[in-house]
């Protein structure tokens, strides 16, 4: 097949998700307002499933939401809807797109490179939605709790636009979900023999600098509370992906001794 073929089986491969996602969003948007907002809205309610494994703050009411949601300009409501829909829909159809990738660009792997991908793909889906999952109930609602409970004095009342609270839900769900990714891509340049444990062990300093370096640029706020939060799950799949890097390393060194000794 020549460049202009593959790039048309590509056109074609990527033609479905793209029929799917458009399908799905218009789904989401006239049947599933409710449930999605239901889901997106959960984290400012007292009575959602993290709040009630942490100890009480000062002004916690049990009941009821933790800060009153404002909506600021005439189409927000209308265009958060869609965003929302849109957000929902991508990640329902990001296993579809994957599988339609893999299909495109089996044919021209070997039989050993086959299984490695399809293990990556597997891996790099679970390890996304983990992070997904992690920025959901415990990273944003453990900000929230501590953002609209702290208050410079009683004269100030925390009044969050529905903007804001719905682009910071998406953002650190995007964010934790691709640092879920860190582990895979250590494995796979392990694999490759790119990466060598004794090099993340010798700039574990230096990453974690960085880590705190590039949470701070990120986060959508400012305090410090909100930074350790993101910073610290962060850390942790560093240390992850080096104990991932260790065991890999060992078992292709283990691998070659066997094939040697044969």
């Amino acid at each position: 097949m020549t460049f202009w073929d593959h790039l048309d089986e590509l056109r074609k491969s990527l033609t479905y998700p793209v029929i799917v996602l458009v399908l799905l969003t218009l789904g989401a948007f006239v049947f599933l307002r409710d449930p999605l907002f239901d889901m997106v809205l959960a984290a400012n309610s007292w009575d959602f499933v993290t709040y009630t494994l942490l100890p009480p703050v000062e002004h916690e009411s049990g009941t009821g939401t933790l800060v009153q949601l404002i909506n600021t300009e005439l189409p927000a409501q209308v265009l958060m809807h869609m965003k929302v829909s849109f957000y929902v829909a991508l990640l329902v159809t990001i296993p579809y797109l994957l599988f339609k990738l893999y299909r495109f660009v089996m044919p021209a792997l070997y039989d050993n490179e086959r299984r490695y991908s399809g293990r990556v793909l597997l891996f790099s889906f679970l390890s996304f939605f983990l992070g997904l999952l992690v920025s959901y109930f415990i990273i944003f609602p453990v900000s929230l709790r501590f953002l609209v409970s702290f208050t410079v004095s009683e004269q100030v009342i925390n009044m969050i636009s529905l903007t804001s609270y719905v682009n910071t839900l998406m953002l650190l769900s995007l964010l934790m979900g691709l640092c879920f990714e860190l582990p895979i891509i250590s494995w796979i340049l392990s694999i490759f023999g790119v990466l060598k444990p004794a090099i993340l062990k010798k700039y574990r300093k230096h990453a974690i600098v960085g880590i705190f370096i590039i949470a701070a640029i990120i986060t959508p706020t400012t305090d410090i509370f909100t930074l350790v939060v993101v910073s610290l799950p962060i850390i942790l799949l560093y240390e992850v992906s080096i104990l991932i890097s260790r065991v890999t390393v060992q078992k292709k060194s283990d691998m070659a001794q066997l094939e040697s000794s044969v």
